[in-house]
């Protein structure tokens, strides 16, 4: 990357990255995206050059990029492996709402979009406010389970669990939102039980959600509520959790207490439950 310039050729090796480009308007500079990458749906023209801990390294140099933006310790020998091959690299690793709008804040300096950037973080902040508004006429708070994989059992990701907050829910195992690593966060389905969860909202990265076998669980065919959220919507730190994903759960939760949701926040898509047998 020359000095004097902006990066002009940028790969993308996950999905937030890319939206907040194309939010931004300087997705012209992306060359190469994740396999994953869902959002925008224009975004998926783009070469595909990885899935998550893996990439084509030949097709990310044929690309010629002067930046490549990466996500978390888990694609550090990615990471490791470009710049053994000469090319610049930077990693992010928000796992926290304020992180993820330091990333949007990050990438727009990057590509000399601050005015731009500060102008979108302002309006996601302003969502959130609203949610968080419409959250306080909740008349209480429903207990929630949220499922990040399935086998083992995962929860407590950081960013999920301040949007459940947020959306005027209450997780069970907050503790866990301080462990970076999944392996750390991995749960005993009994205990989840003993938490005794109103809502159990799954998302299992690259899989749909068996809801049927989440209900087939010893002990949890009585929890009342059991919703997917698809991982495009929340397991990715970027703008689309900070929208659609906590507007999701926000209609959930407004569903399980009772409670109509305001036609402005309404999600995009519908959050359709698996209804406990008669």
């Amino acid at each position: 990357m020359n000095g004097s310039r902006f990066p002009q050729r940028i790969v993308c090796l996950t999905e937030e990255t890319t939206e907040v480009l194309y939010l931004l308007g300087e997705d012209w500079r992306i060359v190469g995206v994740s396999g994953f990458t869902a959002r925008p749906p224009a975004a998926r023209l783009k070469p595909k050059v990885s899935a998550f801990t893996t990439a084509k390294f030949d097709r990310i140099l044929e690309l010629a990029p002067d930046l490549v933006i990466g996500f978390s310790n888990l694609q550090a020998a990615i990471a490791r492996e470009l710049i053994t091959r000469g090319l610049n690299v930077l990693v992010f690793n928000q796992r926290s709402v304020d992180e993820i709008l330091e990333m949007i804040l990050a990438v727009a300096r990057l590509t000399r979009a601050e005015d731009r950037g500060q102008s979108l973080v302002e309006q996601l902040r302003q969502g959130l406010r609203s949610i968080a508004e419409s959250a306080q006429r909740f008349p209480r708070r429903p207990r929630v389970f949220f499922e990040e994989w399935n086998e083992p059992l995962i929860s407590g990701i950081r960013w999920v669990d301040e949007l459940i907050e947020i959306a005027g829910g209450a997780p069970v195992f907050p503790e866990l939102r301080s462990r970076h690593d999944a392996k750390d966060r991995i749960v005993d389905p009994r205990e989840v039980r003993l938490r005794d969860p109103e809502i159990v909202v799954a998302s299992w990265c690259g899989r749909k959600v068996a809801k049927a076998a989440i209900r087939s669980r010893p002990g949890w065919s009585t929890i009342r509520h059991v919703y997917e959220v698809k991982s495009t919507f929340i397991l990715q730190p970027g703008p689309a959790a900070l929208t659609e994903g906590v507007r999701q759960l926000h209609a959930i939760f407004s569903h399980a207490v009772g409670c109509p949701l305001a036609p402005d926040l309404q999600p995009a898509e519908r959050t359709d439950p698996v209804l406990p047998p008669r």
